[in-house]
């Protein structure tokens, strides 16, 4: 009989309890231990098992389970005779910020206060007899969310003390989703004030704290803070600290599941013959030199549910994804173009995530996208000349490209007049095209501003966004490109159209060039014609005349715009 689902569980000794769908990766906890690494940063995308994890390693070593060896009995640690005599021997802190999500900086730092003193509270037990003195018992009771902040600085540090002393061993930290606050101080505007006071706990917790044994921090991104005189990281202290990202080799099958894994779950709940499927909706992801690891949220929900869907990707809002892309430059909205189209993007990664530079600082939105696995890595190869490793970067899988799909969808979705336009320019209504796009461009334009540049009179972020759309609209009858080469030139926007049964175009071909009001054109219709002309002498249709479209099916606007106005004008010669 197949062992019950259970969506969301994430604590280890309820899922063994209640036998809950498990798949066994207790081999982490042998492989952490025997690295002897002190302090380890493990970051993996979002409902990849990390929470899990984390608490299989506070059950397997906290003296609070000393006797509980039977949760591991059956699984691959408690084949080893070492491990059944250290299990349940070590005082632990396993501390989370997962719930930490604050408008405020105010709001954040008491929510890391709360925290701090419900592990305060749970060993209150410290207080009895006379194993603290009167000045240590008095710091105890300050612990709160009223304390300083040197005195939450030191907090951990001096509660491993009292629990080292108590039990006789040095302890061992575990903390969870330790960028989910770091994250919303980015978007919510409270970064710096944020990031001073994390580092100051963070060194006085894992850097200067002599009672420590071991420690494992878990998250999504590695988190640097650069700015233009000084480059140091929330963990520029922590010389002791091993980062174990997606691309590192350590532990890659250890968060998410095997492709083996999976397709043995599949027939554990009768769903043999799916296993393509599924691959296809699921697969994708790459630690290290695994490329066969699957997203566990979408395959336990796929075994729940027995129907694929969307699961991890509808299972967050994904506001800071959209916000990158949709207000990002041209070259971002441009290289999500060709992601969207099934193609791949090469370049360096930093894996320290600089968050007050996303908008800034070279491919750190590809970084935060490769850390959050909504990219995979394809390929890579180390170049010579700059010393640096340079990777190839693809949409992960089809569940991903229909998330984006789906948001591109949505930045659209309360324009009635950007449907119109669309339904127009099937039809080759010119004159509703000029409608409607005039009304597009005043609804659209400022939310695809970045903010940093004369929108008013270059229409490049604009643009951009809008051939996204045009992308997600009009895929099942073209396939859409821009700023590509044909002919003698590098054309704006292309709608080549898909070819039905027999290799006949059952659309007409679109070209659109778009051009901004130059000083010397009077009127929009001089830029209009000029974009027509820029077209035709550049040949531009010759791409499509290559793939069999003839030219009489080829239509060719021209895009002018002043400011916030447009003006849509078409060849007049087919």
């Amino acid at each position: 009989m197949a062992r019950a689902i259970g969506i969301g569980n994430q604590d280890f000794e309820k899922v063994r309890v209640n036998n809950i769908f498990y798949i066994d990766k207790t081999k982490f906890i042998r492989e952490w231990w025997e690295s002897k690494d002190e302090v380890t940063l493990i970051t993996r995308p979002r409902r990849f098992g990390k929470t899990l994890n984390m608490s299989m390693l506070e059950k397997f070593f906290s003296v609070n389970y000393s006797g509980r060896g039977s949760l591991f009995q059956g699984l691959n640690v408690w084949e080893y005779e070492t491990y059944r005599e250290i299990q349940g021997t070590y005082p632990v802190l396993f501390v989370s910020f997962a719930g930490i999500k604050e408008n405020s900086y105010a709001g954040a730092r008491e929510s890391i206060c709360r925290v701090i003193e419900e592990q305060y509270n749970k060993n209150d037990y410290l207080l009895e007899g006379m194993l603290l003195n009167e000045k240590e018992k008095a710091f105890y009771q300050k612990v709160s969310v009223e304390m300083s902040d040197s005195e939450a600085a030191a907090s951990l540090r001096t509660l491993s003390d009292f629990l080292g002393r108590y039990y006789g061993k040095k302890v061992i930290i575990l903390l969870d989703e330790y960028d989910t606050p770091m994250q919303e101080a980015y978007v919510n505007g409270y970064w710096d004030e944020l990031v001073a006071f994390t580092r100051n706990l963070f060194n006085s917790t894992f850097k200067t704290n002599p009672y420590l044994e071991r420690a494992v921090m878990t998250g999504i991104t590695r988190v640097s803070n650069t700015s233009y005189e000084v480059s140091e990281s929330i963990f520029s202290d922590l010389n002791n600290l091993e980062v174990v990202t997606t691309t590192s080799k350590k532990y890659a099958d250890c968060f998410g599941f095997t492709e083996g894994e999976v397709f043995a779950a599949l027939k554990e709940y009768g769903l043999s013959g799916q296993e393509q499927n599924v691959k296809n909706w699921y697969d994708g992801f790459s630690f290290g030199e695994r490329k066969d690891i699957y997203n566990p949220w979408s395959i336990i929900n796929f075994l729940d549910e027995k129907r694929v869907g969307a699961y991890w990707a509808n299972s967050s809002s994904n506001k800071l994804v959209g916000k990158l892309i949709k207000e990002g430059s041209p070259n971002i909205k441009k290289a999500f173009e060709d992601l969207l189209n099934e193609k791949s993007l090469c370049m360096e990664i930093d894996e320290q995530i600089v968050y007050n530079q996303l908008n800034e600082k070279k491919n750190a939105v590809w970084s935060l996208l490769l850390a959050s696995g909504y990219l995979k890595v394809s390929g890579k190869a180390f170049e010579e000349r700059s010393g640096h490793m340079r990777y190839e970067l693809a949409l992960t899988n089809k569940e991903v490209h229909i998330m984006f799909a789906d948001m591109v969808q949505d930045w659209f979705s309360g324009s009635e007049d950007y449907n119109d336009f669309i339904r127009a320019l099937l039809l080759d209504d010119i004159k509703a095209m000029n409608v409607y796009m005039n009304r597009v461009s005043i609804e659209m334009f400022s939310s695809f501003d970045t903010g940093r540049g004369p929108s008013g009179k270059r229409p490049e972020c604009f643009y951009h966004g809008f051939v996204l759309g045009l992308m997600v609209e009009l895929s099942d009858r073209y396939v859409i490109t821009s700023n590509r080469e044909s002919g003698f030139g590098r054309y704006d926007v292309m709608l080549e159209p898909r070819m039905a049964e027999g290799g006949i175009a059952s659309n007409d071909g679109i070209l659109m060039e778009f051009k901004v009001q130059e000083e010397d054109e009077k009127e929009l219709s001089d830029t209009v014609r000029n974009a027509l002309r820029q077209i035709k002498e550049k040949g531009y249709q010759s791409s499509l005349i290559a793939k069999g479209i003839p030219e009489e099916r080829i239509r060719k606007y021209g895009f002018a715009f002043c400011g916030k106005k447009v003006l849509i004008g078409k060849d007049g010669s087919k």
